[in-house]
C-alpha cells in the first residue's frame, strides 16, 4: 500500500511530482514512514476550511462589485473580469485556508462561478440603477430572483462560458497548496530534530 494512502485523513493532498515520489519511497529504509506520516498530516491539521471559504466568499463578491463598477463605468463586459475573479478568489482561500486537499479547489471553483455570475448580475443592477436614476443596491433589493435568473439569461453569451471556465480553473488551481518536495523534505528533517 502506498505511504500516502495510509494516511489516515482521507483529503486527498496535493503533492508536486517530486513530493510525490518521496511519499512513494518513503516505503524503503532512507525515509521513516511513520515520521513522513505525521509531516503531512500537521500539513492537513493546519487547513483551516472555514476561514478559508469565508476568505474565498469575501473576495468572489469584492470581485462581483468591482466587476460591475468597471462594467458600468466603461458600458462594455470585459470577459477576463472573470479571470480576475477567480485570481482573487483561489488567492484568498489558500492564503487563510493553507489547504493542501482538493476541497479547498472544489470550493475555489464554486465560489469562482458565484463571483462571475454575480459580476454580471451586479453589472445589469447598475445600468437598471444608471437608467432609472436609483443605486444600483435599490435595485438588488427590489429585483425577485425569479427576474434576476430571467435577467442574467436574457445577457447571457456563449461566450460567457469561456471566460466562466477559465475563472473555474483558477479559483480550483489557486486555492489549495501544492507541496514541494523541497517544502516536503524541510518538514521531514525538522520532523526528526
Amino acid at each position: 500500500m502506498p505511504a500516502r494512502d495510509q494516511i489516515e485523513n482521507d483529503d486527498d493532498i496535493a503533492l508536486t511530482e517530486e513530493a510525490e515520489e518521496i511519499v512513494e519511497e518513503s516505503a524503503s529504509e532512507e525515509l521513516d514512514q511513520e515520521r513522513l506520516q505525521q509531516v503531512l498530516a500537521a500539513m492537513q491539521g493546519e487547513q483551516n476550511f472555514q476561514l478559508g471559504t469565508s476568505a474565498g466568499l469575501v473576495a468572489a463578491l469584492v470581485g462581483a462589485v468591482i466587476w460591475a463598477v468597471i462594467t458600468v463605468a466603461t458600458e462594455y463586459q470585459i470577459g477576463w473580469m472573470a479571470v480576475g475573479v477567480g485570481f482573487l478568489v483561489g488567492v484568498a482561500i489558500r492564503k487563510f485556508g493553507r489547504g493542501v486537499s482538493a476541497k479547498f479547489g472544489i470550493a475555489g471553483a464554486l465560489l469562482a462561478l458565484l463571483g462571475c455570475i454575480l459580476g454580471n448580475l451586479f453589472s445589469i443592477f447598475g445600468f437598471i440603477g444608471a437608467q432609472e436614476g436609483i443605486s444600483p443596491l435599490s435595485v438588488l433589493f427590489q429585483v425577485d430572483f425569479g427576474i434576476a435568473i430571467e435577467l442574467l439569461k436574457a445577457t447571457f453569451s456563449p461566450m460567457d462560458l469561456l471566460f466562466y471556465g477559465i475563472a473555474i480553473y483558477e479559483g480550483y488551481h489557486l486555492s489549495f497548496r501544492q507541496i514541494t518536495q523541497e517544502e516536503l523534505l524541510e518538514r521531514y528533517h525538522a520532523a526528526s530534530q
